[in-house]
């Protein structure tokens, strides 16, 4: 005779595994609704140009902004987890893989690298490259940077000798202002900087055109590459952004006063950085790759780098799939 507890004790634990199961279930390989991207930032650069051409729109992951003045600290943020990804140009990105920090290069941009620049002041007696021998320049922001690689390259150009010019480093937000007031021979510096001193009537003595590589990346974490859910809503918010990039070139006039109100600049500083050139996102190409390896290469050469990147083992072309 069946025991009828037993029966009951049965369908309850059978009951209870049911619901067991219904809770544990694993969520769908397509389910992004549990997935925050931290969007690391550079003095709201790449968040203007997205919320403006209102790219995240209808998103089905959270996004967080994370905002810096400089690639240095965007980067010591990305090293502690605590960004998923960060634009950057091409010589902080180098110098974030060579001390160590764990990313990936997954998108580019590339422009003709007007926006980067030696500039002096309109009285000066400075004319060329070459006349800066003896004289002091300055270099914004640190050692590694865009500014510097142009200030090397220029001086090579020129014949000049690197040692006999007097090289200082020194932040963009404290050159400015010094070398408006004249305390400055020769600033290397770069965008809305450079077209602040340039509305002020600073004289370009060369730019990077020719000189500079002009690639702007997207980098992201180790760590979000390898979570196939945040790996995915990466690629999405890749795609986004190169809507929006799309936007701002075809809308430059627009961008530039959106710009102007979310940085607190003057439309006209806004407008010049827009004049520059706005270049749409990129997957990464072997050219690309290849630009940056040999700017790596001259900074190790120069003992600028401790040792050389291997560029192509910090890249992830397949993160940013074309359409």
């Amino acid at each position: 005779m069946v025991d009828l507890k037993i029966v009951a004790l049965l369908g309850a634990a059978l009951l209870l595994g049911g619901c067991d199961k219904a809770v544990e279930a694993p969520k769908s390989s397509s389910d992004l609704s549990g997935v925050t991207l931290i969007l690391g930032d550079q003095a709201k650069g790449l968040r203007t140009v997205v919320e403006a051409a209102h790219a995240l729109d209808g998103i089905d992951y959270k996004v967080e902004w994370a905002n810096f003045q400089g690639a240095a600290p965007l980067f010591e943020a990305l090293r502690a987890g605590a960004v998923d990804l960060g634009p950057a140009g091409d010589t902080p990105v180098l110098a974030a893989a060579t001390g160590g920090t764990p990313l990936r290069i997954v998108a580019v941009r590339r422009s003709q690298s007007r926006g980067i620049a030696i500039l002096v002041p309109p009285d000066s007696p400075i004319r060329s490259v070459a006349d800066l021998k003896g004289r002091n320049v300055v270099v914004s922001s640190a050692r590694g940077s865009i500014s510097q690689y142009l200030l090397i390259r220029a001086l090579a150009d020129a014949g000049v000798a690197e040692q006999d010019v007097k090289v200082g480093f020194v932040l963009p937000t404290d050159a400015l202002p010094a070398f408006n007031a004249g305390k400055i021979e020769a600033w290397a510096t770069f965008g809305v900087y450079q077209a602040f001193a340039e509305e002020q009537g600073a004289r370009v003595l060369i730019t990077g055109e020719g000189i500079n590589t002009g690639l702007t990346f997207i980098t992201a974490s180790d760590e979000v590459l390898t979570d196939p859910l945040k790996r995915k809503a990466l690629s999405d918010m890749l795609q986004r952004f190169a809507k929006a990039f799309d936007w701002a070139q075809k809308n430059p006039d627009e961008y530039a006063r959106v710009f102007a109100k979310a940085n607190d600049i003057p439309l006209g500083v806004s407008k010049l950085l827009r004049k520059w050139g706005d270049e749409t996102l990129q997957p990464v190409e072997a050219r690309d790759v290849q630009a940056l390896q040999q700017v790596d290469d001259l900074f190790v050469e120069k003992k600028i780098f401790p040792h050389r990147v291997d560029v192509a083992k910090i890249t992830d072309a397949a993160a940013f799939p074309t359409p």
